[in-house]
């Protein structure tokens, strides 16, 4: 009976999962989806603990999920440091951070996850992410001329979900094919589609030339190259991972004009940034302007912060004071993960932040886990020009939280597999 409850449990666990990861693809047209897969999962580890209290998971495993909740907790706690007239905001904030609570509540309170059912909804997300470039693909070779021209003005094709947060799914779904085809555990049939689908996707990544995909993949290529050399002694796969990683960049300036483009606007960008009206039009300007503002803000407050309900009436009133060019409607956050962490919760709640989020990488590291490792490092490399976990859509909420907890379940359980074996 326990085994078929817990069997249940798995099945359930899975079809929620799921549902949470198609709704990262749904915000557009199904916003709900990925909030009843969050409140499905909770419901189904709930009913565990209830039904089943007699398989007990090691204390240390838990807490690589629950120590996520810290960053929920940061954001509660803000309220003490918010003013009334902006109660508001701060439940919206409680409302997009919920899942730092759930999930890895969730996580916690479920039994360990077999590792093919982690298979399936890694090898779900790669095919999801894969049609959605194929259908953005297929898309700019229709308008090809007309998307062309975008990315001369600052823009980019349209995809789904959002250009930025897809182009690190892109880059995510990469290196879930990579470790599926080293683990040599699929058919060969399967692995020649992860090879095919993943070199397509590499492709795709520089014909969709976003900044924050290209420095992700190029970041993680390095890491590995570091990674062959010092641990492995492979040089001459290192060697070819380099010639690769020159290659593509130059090929894709001679032959795709979305990144010959877009390499000639942020040239522009950059010349302008010493002209404050400019970031009123270009992406880059505006973004390093932030980081002055946000900058001054950290001056002010220090210690605790503004508040993250107070800090779009601080940033409007040193914009005012010190940018006056630059016109309300081109007012940003500061664009990026730990500045803008500084500047609402103050050095005390960015550092709590950083513990908190990054405890299971360290777990990772120590125990070599490929997937999750480079999750991390890809997030890490999207806060560098974006506050990806506080954007309003929750896409970057939730594709960082998911992939963290799942890859971290993966960890688990292969090692437990190898114990056992």
């Amino acid at each position: 009976m326990s085994y078929i409850r817990t069997a249940l449990i798995h099945q359930l666990a899975k079809v929620f999962c799921a549902a949470t990861i198609i709704g990262l693809f749904t915000k557009g047209f199904l916003p709900v989806l990925s909030t009843i897969g969050m409140i499905g999962l909770f419901l189904t580890a709930l009913f565990y603990q209830v039904a089943n209290t007699k398989e007990k998971e090691i204390r240390s495993n838990k807490v690589r999920y629950l120590i996520l909740i810290g960053v929920f907790l940061i954001h509660l706690l803000s309220g003490l440091n918010t003013e009334v007239i902006h109660k508001q905001e701060l439940w919206e904030d409680i409302l997009l951070e919920s899942p730092f609570l759930i999930l890895p509540l969730s996580f916690a309170l479920l039994p360990k996850w077999p590792v093919q059912y982690l298979n399936q909804l890694f090898l779900l997300f790669f095919c999801l992410v894969l049609l959605s470039a194929l259908g953005s693909t297929a898309n700019y070779l229709l308008h090809a001329d007309e998307i062309n021209k975008l990315y001369s003005q600052s823009q980019i094709m349209p995809t789904v979900p959002d250009y930025i947060r897809f182009s690190l799914m892109v880059t995510f779904a990469v290196v879930i094919a990579a470790d599926f085809v080293k683990s040599r555990s699929i058919t060969k049939q399967k692995r020649l589609v992860l090879v095919v689908g993943s070199a397509f996707l590499v492709l795709y990544l520089y014909l969709l030339a976003v900044r924050s995909g290209l420095g992700a993949f190029n970041g993680l290529g390095l890491v590995a190259i570091v990674w062959l050399v010092w641990k492995r002694r492979k040089y001459s796969q290192a060697m070819a991972l380099a010639l690769l990683l020159i290659s593509l960049p130059v090929m894709s300036f001679l032959y795709l004009p979305t990144f010959r483009n877009k390499y000639y606007n942020t040239q522009y960008d950059v010349a302008q940034v010493q002209t404050s009206s400019s970031a009123n039009n270009l992406s880059l300007v505006g973004r390093f302007y932030s980081y002055k503002v946000g900058l001054q803000l950290v001056l002010q407050y220090p210690v605790f912060g503004v508040g993250k309900a107070d800090m779009e009436q601080e940033v409007s009133y040193f914009y005012k004071r010190d940018y006056p060019d630059i016109d309300p409607s081109a007012y940003l956050m500061p664009h990026n993960q730990f500045l803008y962490y500084l500047v609402a919760f103050g050095c005390v709640g960015l550092m709590a932040f950083i513990f908190c989020f990054y405890y299971p990488f360290l777990a990772a590291w120590r125990q070599n886990s490929l997937l999750l490792i480079a999750h991390y490092l890809i997030v890490s490399c999207s806060f560098i020009a974006e506050f990806t976990l506080d954007q309003k859509n929750q896409i970057g909420t939730l594709y960082s939280v998911v992939f963290i907890l799942l890859c971290t379940a993966n960890m688990i359980s292969k090692k437990d597999k190898q114990l056992a074996e």
